[in-house]
């Protein structure tokens, strides 16, 4: 079972978890209050691993033109249902079906946790393309060198394997892509709504 799969399988279970994960993560929505000030007015900005689709949610309610890309075919259905009038699409976030320099903003929350180190050489690039130049990108993953492999995932079957990066090594791999970091913040995790570990944030422009 390969991640597209696992998330499949996943899907049902995971939107109900996590689809209001946002109630309880206060840094979160600041952080994206502002990505939202920044990037409202600027053009398309993309959710890249999406999920159920709470986060391109959250920034649409707060102005800003979202599409929603996730691996899984059945968490974009789960995405669709729970916010329609929002656009979503499956997609490889390695490989993007979207113009070059076409993008105002991509916010990937978590979303590079299934990546290695050197997999992180493949996708800022990608990131990097298709943003406009002064395009933002807001980067969330979990700090560390553990990678935790799960068979389930809330109740739900699945091979996965979640990787911790430390801050430096995402910086480095995204100025390598062109990226100027502007921001960077941490956090201990909120008791009793999420995985325990410490979370950084990356706010970064395309230069």
């Amino acid at each position: 079972m390969d991640v597209r799969e696992s998330y499949d399988s996943a899907a049902e279970a995971y939107a109900e978890h996590l689809s209001s994960e946002l109630v309880h993560k206060p840094l979160d929505r600041h952080l994206l209050n502002r990505f939202a000030e920044a990037t409202r007015n600027g053009g398309l900005v993309v959710d890249l691993g999406c999920g159920p689709g709470h986060v391109a949610k959250y920034l649409h309610e707060q102005g800003v033109t979202m599409l929603g890309i996730d691996l899984s075919p059945e968490m974009i259905k789960c995405a669709a249902r729970l916010n329609p009038g929002l656009e979503f699409r499956v997609g490889d976030m390695r490989s993007l079906d979207l113009p070059s320099a076409s993008l105002a903003g991509i916010v990937a929350f978590y979303s590079i946790v299934h990546f290695t180190a050197a997999e992180l050489g493949e996708v800022m690039p990608e990131m990097r393309r298709v943003l406009a130049p002064d395009g933002l990108a807001l980067v969330a993953f979990h700090i560390g060198d553990d990678v935790v492999h799960v068979d389930e995932l809330f109740g739900a079957p699945v091979e996965l394997d979640f990787r911790f990066h430390p801050p430096s090594r995402v910086i480095d791999a995204l100025r390598a892509a062109r990226f100027h970091v502007i921001e960077r913040v941490e956090r201990e995790p909120y008791e009793g709504a999420e995985y325990p570990s410490r979370r950084c944030y990356l706010l970064a422009r395309a230069v």
